[in-house]
């Protein structure tokens, strides 16, 4: 079926809608970037074409006839299809881009990911990424939901009913403010002295958190935190004003380390603080193709592979 014959375009009638809604031809044409001479060229000819009078033009300036009101209302339908048919084709687009959703650990998405995600663009430019950040025990949920594709997370176990595979080791280290006791001590601290002490903790279903509290509970009950905080910022920050000391991974601590800011504290040898670092997925859909690719950058440390 053809259109018939005299179809307006789609932008004359914007034009036409336009003056009606602002009240005025100049008013339309500033908002469609034209001169008014031009507008008012416009709608002449889009008068001409469907043989209607649309505006009444008089010296104060433009009003729309009857039939000008129902050419508008008519319009207005038409806009609103072509709108609605370029939103749909918009969606079809985006939906054949390849998408991949990632969630991972505030460590890991720090230090980790960015540089996994350079290695996996060498072979994936075209795919779409997205990245939610949040504790482990979260990033396991999205997961477990299919909120994410596949996620990064750190622990001392795997987590119950996914499946997973270990990335590496990540080390933790025991820091305080260079003006606290500690900072200055001989003897390394001992792991029931770290048990006994009031630490800063990270927030329950942290990845360091789950981590130090097992390592620590082997020895005996961990003491009270001194502060239970959301974000390893706000651990460092409190660490540094002699708050308590902190176990963080070395990841996040070698900036202010290397800074001074704080003071490394030498464990005892039988203390071993690390923690793993694991991708994890839902065990009735293992990673493939984007997803695959991206946990062998994970695996090889940031190093691209061909497709």
């Amino acid at each position: 079926m053809t259109l018939p014959p005299g179809t307006p375009d789609l932008e004359v009638l914007d034009l036409l809608v336009s003056v009606a809604e602002s009240g005025s031809l100049g008013a339309a044409a500033r908002r469609h970037g034209i001169s008014q001479p031009a507008a008012s060229m416009r709608i002449s000819a889009l008068e001409r074409r469907l043989r209607l009078r649309l505006l009444d033009r008089g010296p104060t300036g433009s009003a729309l006839t009857d039939a000008g009101r129902s050419v508008v209302e008519h319009a207005q339908a038409v806009l609103d299809a072509a709108r609605a048919f370029g939103a749909g084709v918009a969606a079809l687009h985006a939906a054949q881009v390849p998408h991949l959703r990632i969630a991972a650990s505030k460590t890991i998405a720090d230090h980790r990911i960015p540089q996994w995600l350079d290695a996996f663009r060498e072979s994936y430019p075209e795919v779409a990424v997205s990245l939610e950040v949040d504790n482990t025990r979260h990033v396991e949920e999205l997961v477990r939901n299919a909120r994410a594709d596949i996620g990064f997370v750190e622990g001392p176990h795997p987590p119950p009913g996914l499946g997973s595979r270990v990335l590496g080791a990540d080390d933790l280290v025991v820091v305080v403010a260079p003006g606290h006791r500690w900072a200055h001590r001989r003897r390394p601290v001992t792991l029931r002295e770290l048990a006994t002490t009031p630490l800063l903790w990270r927030e329950p279903g942290s990845g360091t958190r789950d981590t130090v509290w097992e390592i620590l509970d082997a020895e005996c009950q961990p003491a009270r935190p001194a502060a239970e905080l959301g974000s390893a910022a706000a651990i460092v920050a409190s660490a540094r004003a002699g708050v308590a000391p902190a176990v963080l991974s070395r990841l996040i601590a070698a900036p202010d380390l290397d800074s001074a800011a704080l003071v490394e504290v030498p464990t005892a040898d039988s203390v071993v603080l690390t923690r793993e670092f694991r991708v994890i997925w839902r065990r009735q859909a293992p990673p493939s193709g984007p997803a695959e690719a991206l946990a062998r950058c994970a695996a090889d440390g940031g190093v691209a592979r061909n497709r």
